[in-house]
C-alpha cells in the first residue's frame, strides 16, 4: 500500500539525510517490526549492517523474519531484551501509539539501548482529534502534534534532529473519510491496497512531499509525524518546537 511504501521510503531517507550510514557491523534495530516491511527494507538498504527486529507478537515475529531474513525476536518495547548501547540507529514506525506500549517506557528503553552516537527515527499518527475507527482497529490510542513529540523526546533525553508531518496534500481527504464518512459498527481499518490509479496517484503526491523533507521543509500539517533524535545531547543543533 502507498501508505506504508511512503512512511518506510521516509524514514529511510531522513535516516540517511541526518546521519552518516552505519558503519559495518553496526546493529539497526525495527522496534515493533510488525511482518516485517520495514525491517526488509533496513536489510536491504544497510547490507553492511546487521537489521534485527522485535515485536510483542508471535505471528507477527514469524512472519517478518520469514520476509525479512533478518533475526526477530519476541519482546516488548517497554522492556527491550538487549544490552546498554546496542544498536547504532533505532526505527519506530507507528509503535508509541500503539495500546500497549508506555511511551516514555518505550522511548526510556530505546535510549538506554542506543549507541552515544546513536539516532532514533520515528513515525506516529498525528492530531488526538482524528482518532477513529481506523485507530480502535489497529490498537492505536495515541496521536501526537509536533510541538507534543518534542516535548515527549526532550523529557526522554533526545535531542531533537528534525521532525515534520507528511501526508498533508492528502490530508483533508483523510480528514473527511475518517471523520465525517464514516458510519457506526465495528472498528475497521483503511489500510488496504486500492487501485492502480489510486495507489499511482498518493504515490506520486507523497512522493513530492519526501523530495520538500530532503531539502529540509518542514510540511506545516499532515496525517503523520517523522522524527530524528540523537541520544547524544551535543549531537548536532536541536530544532524548535
Amino acid at each position: 500500500m502507498w501508505w506504508f511504501a511512503t512512511a518506510h521510503a521516509n524514514l529511510l531517507m531522513l535516516a540517511r539525510r541526518m546521519t552518516a550510514d552505519p558503519a559495518a557491523g553496526a546493529l539497526i534495530l525495527d522496534a515493533g517490526c510488525g511482518t516485517g516491511g520495514l525491517l526488509a527494507k533496513l536489510a536491504s538498504e544497510f547490507p553492511q549492517s546487521c537489521a534485527v527486529g522485535i515485536d510483542a507478537d508471535t505471528e507477527a515475529c514469524a512472519r517478518a523474519a520469514a520476509k525479512s531474513a533478518r533475526p526477530v525476536c519476541n519482546g516488548s518495547v517497554n522492556a527491550l531484551p538487549f544490552t546498554d548501547e546496542a544498536f547504532a540507529a533505532i526505527f519506530s514506525a507507528d509503535v508509541l501509539c500503539h495500546r500497549d506500549v508506555d511511551e516514555n517506557e518505550a522511548l526510556a528503553q530505546f535510549r538506554r539501548c542506543l549507541r552515544h552516537d546513536g539516532v532514533l527515527v520515528l513515525n506516529l499518527p498525528a492530531y488526538r482529534w482524528m482518532l477513529s475507527r481506523h485507530d480502535a482497529a489497529v490498537y492505536n490510542i495515541r496521536r501526537y502534534t509536533r510541538s507534543g513529540v518534542v516535548r515527549l523526546l526532550h523529557a526522554a533525553g533526545f535531542r531533537v534532529l528534525y521532525i515534520s508531518y507528511w501526508n498533508t496534500v492528502l490530508f483533508p481527504i483523510m480528514a473527511l473519510t475518517r471523520k465525517l464518512l464514516t458510519g457506526g459498527g465495528t472498528p475497521t481499518s483503511d489500510v488496504t491496497v486500492y487501485p492502480t490509479l489510486i495507489e499511482s496517484f498518493c504515490r506520486a503526491i507523497t512522493g513530492f512531499e519526501r523530495f520538500l523533507l530532503r531539502h529540509g521543509v518542514r510540511l506545516p500539517f499532515g496525517g503523520s509525524l517523522t522524527a530524528v533524535a540523537a541520544k547524544d545531547p551535543i549531537f548536532l543543533e536541536p530544532v524548535h518546537a
